[in-house]
Formats: structure tokens, sequence, C-alpha cells
């Protein structure tokens, strides 16, 4: 381990009782296509390297306790944390001091969620396949209220200069948000250049959720600071978190 932990932190108007952060691929124990803070458990890295770099998490960031690690899957399930997750499920919400809701990417859209009045979070693992099934719109449902009480962050996903998707996906999103079509260009032959923020972006809009920030990273774009399957096959994973304080 040669470099010091970085951390993204949300810039976006949440109260203080919120904690919030996106790690990078800085600062932990592990080598190779992993180097070095993989945090994901089920991508072939050393298992003591993730679990060291796990601890180191834990204490960097002094969580409360140990982060709900989700089984993911590219669905539209949402977890309430106030229990062990024992369930696959791509969006979790927490609803009073402790539990730590996270996901892990390297492409994915990671998107967080929180109330004004910082008394409700969730977390979602928005890849293009969790869209079309609506798990943007389950997360906000999920946490009940006003959605115009809720502000969003968009964290590092693969860009729209590089997420290559077939016309099979535009025209799903199109079909269930017309409008979505402004968030593709044409790629190479009968491909298309999709925006992975701003399509949800647009969902969260669509939902009632008007203050929405951040999604200026791209993973595929910064080596150093991001992993990426669709650059790089064999990676890490990096994580986004959110807790109540």
């Amino acid at each position: 381990m040669s470099e010091q932990l970085e951390f993204l932190v949300p810039d976006w108007p949440v109260p203080e009782t919120v904690r919030a952060v996106m790690t990078t691929r800085r600062g932990g124990f592990s080598t190779g296509p992993y180097a070095s803070f993989n945090l994901a458990s089920h991508v072939g890295d050393d298992e003591r390297a993730v679990a060291a770099n796990r601890q180191r998490l834990r204490d960097a960031l002094s969580l409360p306790g140990e982060p709900q690690w989700l089984d993911q899957v590219h669905g539209r399930k949402v977890a309430t944390l106030s229990q062990p997750v024992m369930e696959s499920a791509d969006a979790a919400v927490a609803f009073e001091p402790g539990p730590v809701a996270a996901v892990l990417t390297a492409d994915c859209l990671p998107l967080l969620l929180a109330s004004r009045a910082g008394d409700r979070v969730g977390i979602v693992h928005a890849g293009w396949r969790g869209m079309v099934l609506g798990v943007v719109e389950a997360a906000v449902a999920a946490l009940a209220g006003d959605p115009g009480d809720l502000v969003a962050w968009l964290g590092p996903a693969i860009g729209p200069a590089v997420f290559e998707v077939g016309g099979e996906v535009r025209r799903m999103f199109v079909s269930m948000q017309p409008e979505s079509a402004a968030d593709f260009r044409p790629g190479q032959g009968q491909r298309y250049l999709a925006d992975l923020p701003g399509l949800a972006r647009r969902r969260l809009v669509a939902c009632g959720v008007t203050s929405v920030h951040g999604g200026e990273h791209c993973t595929v774009a910064d080596p150093a600071r991001f992993y990426s399957y669709r650059r790089d096959g064999q990676t890490g994973r990096m994580a986004a978190l959110i807790w109540l304080a």
C-alpha cells in the first residue's frame, strides 16, 4: 500500500446528519488488476486484501458498523436496512442512524438519495438494466413522502462519450419515456452512445426529484482513480456509501 486513501464527498444540499462518500481505487492493499482499494469479494481478488480494504474503510470513515453489502443482480428490488440484508437487491433505504447502505460499482451508476430534513437516505445500483426495470422509481417510492423533498447525487459511472449500447437498449428507454431519446447519440454502425447519468436524471425528475447533483465523473476515462469493467474486464469495484448519523 503506497497511496493515500481518496474519497469523493458529494457536494449536495443535505443536513450534517446525512453522511455519504464514494471511494476510488486508491489507497488499498489489492494488487494486479484490482489495485488497490477493491472492496468487492466476488471479482477474484485475494480475500485477505479485500478484508483489509474493508477494515481500512471502516476505520477511515469511523463507520457505525459494517456496510450492508447487497447481492446486486441488476434488478429493481429495494431493501430496508433495519436488519441485515439476506436477499438480492439493487437499492436500499434507511430511516434511522446505524445502518450503512452501500453499493459496489465499476461503470454502473451509484445514485444516492437523502431527504432535505436528513431523516431518510437511500442508495441505488443503477445500471441500464435496473433503470429499465424501474429501480430508480422503486427507491424513490420506498423512501415515502414527497419526492420533491429528496435530493439526489450521481456518482462516477461510464460516461456518454464511451457508453456504447445496441439499438434495443435505446428502444426500451424511449418506449417508456420518449423524451429519453435525447440521451442517445448515434455511435458506430447500428449502435448508440448512451448518457447513463442523463437517463437517471431524467427518471428522477419524472418522479418528482428535481434537486439532482453530480454525474460529472467518467469511470472509463480516469483509470488512475476509477475501476471500469467496460475498459478492463477483470477489475475491482468502488463503493458508494450513505448513512444517518
